[in-house]
């Protein structure tokens, strides 16, 4: 078969209850420091394959999903659409959201499994060219009992039975009109979008998936996910960045990604954001990846005037593309004025926002140079900061 296919992924994220209690749903838990959709969402993101990622949301958790999206800029990552009342209500309301653009394939995937790799995606994808549905899923190796009143009343044999999975992939066109089908027809919803796919006569191949991609619904499993990701991730890096800028005729001036009145401004060519440029050379050390200059060199026009979020933003992706996460970040600005406290928790979280991190792992600090040196004196400001990266081990 020639040419390249089309695949659409879509993320289900539709639920709003949590068997892992309280008011937050799996989904959004924290998982190694960030959200669970997020770390689902990297490894979709991390297939070169797919052309667009669509998640499917509860209305109530909008809040919720933006945080965990903050880290993306790819344009892939499409706006989110409304889920539904039941699941298979809402992956047809996101196939529907696909029609115009019509992809070949599309993959179904569960926001709570963040362990499904981009191969797998592949794989499943592959298998979805010839017209035929694919799912991920395990053959069950252990005995099975069936239960009556608490207690063991009768073996089930488990020969030919299989654990299913996600991802699940289908040819798009086909799994649309069999949901849509399903839907006008009244009858109770599937299991799945395979038992969906396999109402409307299709036909469905089971890949082998693996032990790990299991999905989070207890605490338990939340446990469980977060002594594998420690034991993957055993690369600890630490990285240093430092940056001065002189003060100039103004009223403003750029700190952290915050706009503060001034009786002056700060020279540079970009907007001069003395505290982003040390942050950024901080993420660029700790992962071995050259400074700012190299990336954003100032003699590029293209750069002149430019908003430092730009650089920020680029680090983190820096980061995410070694498939590791920034564990701290720690700013000290150093100057006579402005106050900087006042505007700290904004700067906080301006920088949560661009790298996707709750507020207790942002410090922002300042101090004086007791009247000494050029900052002493007022003829400019300086930052230090270090930024703490764990990649997967080696």
């Amino acid at each position: 078969m020639g040419g390249r296919v089309s695949i659409a992924a879509i993320i289900v994220a539709a639920g709003r209850g949590a068997r892992l209690g309280g008011p937050v749903p799996k989904q959004y838990q924290r998982l190694g420091g960030e959200m669970v959709l997020t770390r689902t969402l990297r490894a979709a993101l991390a297939c070169p394959e797919i052309d667009v990622v669509l998640v499917a949301i509860h209305p109530d958790t909008a809040g919720m999903y933006a945080r965990s999206v903050a880290p993306f800029t790819d344009p892939r990552l499409l706006p989110p659409v409304r889920g539904g009342a039941e699941r298979s209500d809402t992956v047809r309301l996101a196939l529907e959201a696909l029609a115009a653009r019509a992809p070949e394939v599309v993959l179904i995937h569960d926001a709570a499994r963040p362990f499904a790799d981009a191969a797998l995606y592949t794989t499943l994808a592959n298998h979805a060219r010839s017209g035929e549905g694919a799912i991920a899923a395990e053959p069950v190796v252990d005995a099975l009992w069936r239960e009556a009143e608490g207690t063991a009343d009768a073996p089930a044999p488990r020969a030919g039975l299989w654990r299913a999975q996600t991802p699940q992939a289908f040819p798009y066109a086909a799994l649309l009109a069999a949901h849509q089908a399903a839907h006008q027809s009244g009858n109770p919803p599937a299991l799945d979008d395979a038992e969906v796919f396999r109402r409307a006569g299709g036909r469905v191949r089971l890949i082998p998936g693996a032990p790990e991609n299991f999905k989070i619904t207890t605490a338990a499993d939340l446990a469980r996910a977060e002594r594998m990701l420690e034991a993957q991730m055993s690369d600890i890096r630490v990285g240093h960045g430092f940056d001065v800028h002189r003060f100039r005729p103004g009223d403003q001036i750029m700190l952290c990604g915050v706009r503060i009145a001034y009786d002056r401004g700060l020279q540079g060519h970009s907007d001069a954001d003395v505290g982003l440029h040390a942050l950024a050379d901080a993420i660029y050390g700790a992962i071995g990846d050259g400074d700012l200059g190299q990336h954003f060199p100032p003699s590029d026009p293209q750069w002149k005037g430019a908003d430092s979020h730009i650089f920020l933003t680029h680090a983190g992706q820096c980061v995410t593309a070694r498939g590791g996460r920034i564990a701290n970040v720690d700013v000290t600005l150093l100057c006579e004025h402005p106050k900087i406290a006042p505007h700290a928790a904004a700067m906080k979280e301006r920088i949560g926002g661009l790298l996707g991190l709750e507020p207790d792992r942002i410090s922002i600090k300042a101090t004086t140079m007791e009247r000494m040196g050029f900052i002493g004196r007022e003829e400019g400001m300086g930052a230090m900061a270090t930024a703490t990266v764990i990649l997967g081990a080696k």
